[in-house]
C-alpha cells in the first residue's frame, strides 16, 4: 500500500461536493473534514484562479469522474448482490461510510499502516465512533500479501466480493500488481469484481509530458513513492483475461468524458493517459 497518504483526492471531491446539486459529478460529504482546512483552503484557491488546470490538464477532471465512475460501479455491483466489499489501499475513502447500502455489509478498509493510523483518527474525530460494518486490515502490498491480512482479518472467501482498488496500481511493482490480482481470481467466488485505475507507460516514461507527472517525480523524495506500474493503451483486455477475468470493461479518457461530462460541464477535460478497468472473476 501506499506509504504516505495524500489528501489531494478527498480534496478533489470536497471542491466538487460544493458545487450545486446539478453542477456536481461526485458528492462526498466527508471529504472536506478528513483533510487539514489550511491545505483545502490552498488548493481550492489555486483551483479558481486556474492554476491545477493549467499545470495538469484534465486532471481534477479526471480525479471526479474516477470517483463517479467507481460509485456507479460500486452501486451496480450491490444490486447484483454483493455480499462484502474490500476496498484496497483505502487511504482518506469515505465509500464505506457514505452509502448506506454498505452499513449492511461486510467492509474491509486496506491499507498502509501509517496511512490508516492517520485515516482511523480522522473517523473517530468526524464520526464519533467506528462504524461497526467496517474492519481495518494494515497491510504493505509490497511486503505482505492479501491471503496473509486479509482472511485472518475475518475475510470470507465464499462469498461475493467487490474489490476497489483506487489510486494505487501506478505504485506498486508489476509482481506486486500480479499477486493482488492472483488473490482477487483465487480467493473469492465467479461473479465477484474489482474496479482499479492505472496509467500508461507513456506517461511514465516521459514519452508524453505531463507537468503533474513530473511534480510527483520530483516530490518522491518526500513521499516515499515512486511511480512505477503502468498498462499499454488498448490491452488491458488481454492482460486481465490472462488473469482469470471476464466481463472487462477499460474506460479511458474520451468514455469518462462522454459519459459524466454534459451540459454545463461539457466544456470540461479528462487528462490523457488515465484510464479506469473493471472485470468480473471467472468461473
Amino acid at each position: 500500500m501506499r506509504k504516505n497518504q495524500t489528501s489531494m483526492t478527498a480534496i478533489v471531491r470536497g471542491i466538487e461536493s460544493e458545487k450545486s446539486e446539478n453542477e456536481r459529478i461526485c458528492y462526498d460529504p466527508y471529504a472536506r473534514q478528513f483533510v487539514s482546512r489550511f491545505l483545502y483552503g490552498l488548493v481550492s484557491f489555486f483551483n479558481d484562479l486556474g492554476f491545477s488546470e493549467r499545470k495538469g490538464p484534465g486532471v481534477m477532471g479526471f480525479l471526479t469522474v474516477r470517483e463517479r465512475h467507481i460509485d456507479e460501479f460500486l452501486k451496480a455491483q450491490i444490486q447484483t448482490g454483493v455480499e462484502q466489499v474490500v476496498i484496497l489501499g483505502a487511504g482518506l475513502d469515505a465509500r464505506a461510510y457514505r452509502f448506506d447500502e454498505l452499513k449492511q455489509l461486510r467492509v474491509f478498509e486496506v491499507d498502509h499502516p501509517a496511512s490508516q493510523h492517520s485515516k482511523i483518527e480522522k473517523v473517530r474525530k468526524v464520526l464519533g465512533q467506528f462504524p461497526a460494518h467496517v474492519t481495518y486490515v494494515a497491510v504493505d502490498f509490497n511486503t505482505q500479501t492479501l491471503e496473509q491480512r486479509l482472511l485472518e482479518s475475518g475475510y470470507d472467501e465464499s462469498r461475493k466480493t467487490l474489490f476497489i482498488w483506487q489510486g494505487v496500481t501506478q505504485y506498486l511493482t508489476p509482481e506486486a500488481v500480479d499477486s493482488t490480482l492472483a488473490f482477487i481470481a483465487d480467493h473469492s467466488p465467479a461473479g465477484s469484481s474489482v474496479i482499479f485505475d492505472y496509467m500508461y507507460p507513456t506517461l511514465l516514461d516521459g514519452t508524453i509530458k505531463r507537468g503533474e507527472v513530473s511534480n510527483m517525480r520530483s516530490r518522491r523524495w518526500a513521499s516515499g513513492e515512486s511511480l512505477v506500474f503502468g498498462i499499454p493503451e488498448g490491452t488491458m483486455t488481454g492482460f486481465l483475461e490472462q488473469r482469470g477475468f471476464t466481463d472487462i470493461q477499460d474506460a479511458d479518457c474520451k468514455f469518462l468524458h462522454d459519459t459524466y461530462f454534459h451540459g454545463t460541464n461539457s466544456s470540461r477535460t479528462v487528462a490523457y493517459g488515465y484510464a479506469i478497468a473493471s472485470a468480473k472473476v471467472g468461473s
